[in-house]
């Protein structure tokens, strides 16, 4: 499994609350991106303190079949929220912080496990072909769903920095968690609202359908067309490929 990441601040906000982390045990690789909420109430701490639970829980215990991977991600995601809860009452500084979540454990070569709370998203690129396969917990979304709105009218509603569920918010941290069959040569893509909110489907498809580049260059393409886009948002790219 090959795995690239980029990170960037934008073009408009002076701090980067966006995190990224790969971790390896046992063969088996956990890939994270958490993006902290609350404008500057140190959402960028709720980030850090999701991304380190994810992978301390790992290093220490990963699971090592699809049937435990879900209460396990679950477990810990609910650990996390827990650390930030008890952090946001002891310090002024730290209430109102949360952090968005999409993680993707690979168990082996042919399954992916892939969680998400909040508007952070995870795609796979099989067959030429980008799908989304997590459901952004979002206003938005849930106006989407209902058919009050379209997906072109939710990607630049002035509500499409609302999310329904985050880590650190309310004691009910749930997390979706999803099995996808990995193909070879598949790629993963997990990324921050940054990225999806300014960049088109058809942009990264084109970006993750090129054969010349190399994953880290597909990613520094991607936070570019981002900032090209106005790069209102911090941007955060990860893309693990199946070899």
């Amino acid at each position: 499994m090959k795995t690239a990441y980029q990170t960037d601040i934008g073009k408009q906000r002076s701090q980067n609350q966006d995190r990224v982390r790969v971790f390896r045990s046992n063969n088996q690789l956990l890939a994270v991106v958490t993006d902290g909420i609350g404008g500057n109430r140190s959402g960028d701490v709720a980030a850090t303190v999701a991304i380190n639970q994810l992978g301390q829980d790992f290093m220490v215990a990963a699971p090592l079949t699809a049937d435990h991977v879900k209460t396990w991600f679950q477990k810990s995601v609910l650990a996390a929220n827990s650390i930030i809860l008890k952090k946001s009452k002891e310090n002024q500084a730290y209430r109102g912080m949360g952090t968005t979540l999409v993680a993707a454990l690979f168990l082996n070569q042919h399954q992916v496990v892939v969680a998400n709370i909040g508007d952070s998203r995870g795609y796979i690129f099989h067959d030429n072909m980008l799908t989304q396969i997590t459901v952004d917990h979002s206003l938005v979304n849930e106006l989407v769903k209902n058919g009050d709105l379209s997906e072109d009218a939710a990607r630049t509603s002035p509500k499409n920095n609302i999310i329904t569920r985050a880590i650190g918010i309310s004691h009910d941290a749930r997390v979706d968690v999803n099995l996808f069959p990995l193909g070879n040569n598949d790629q993963v893509l997990l990324c921050s609202d940054g990225l999806s909110k300014m960049v088109s489907n058809q942009q990264i498809r084109n970006i993750l359908a090129s054969e010349s580049s190399s994953l880290k260059e597909k990613c520094q393409q991607l936070v570019n067309l981002a900032n090209e886009a106005g790069g209102p948002d911090n941007v955060t790219v990860l893309i693990s490929q199946n070899n």
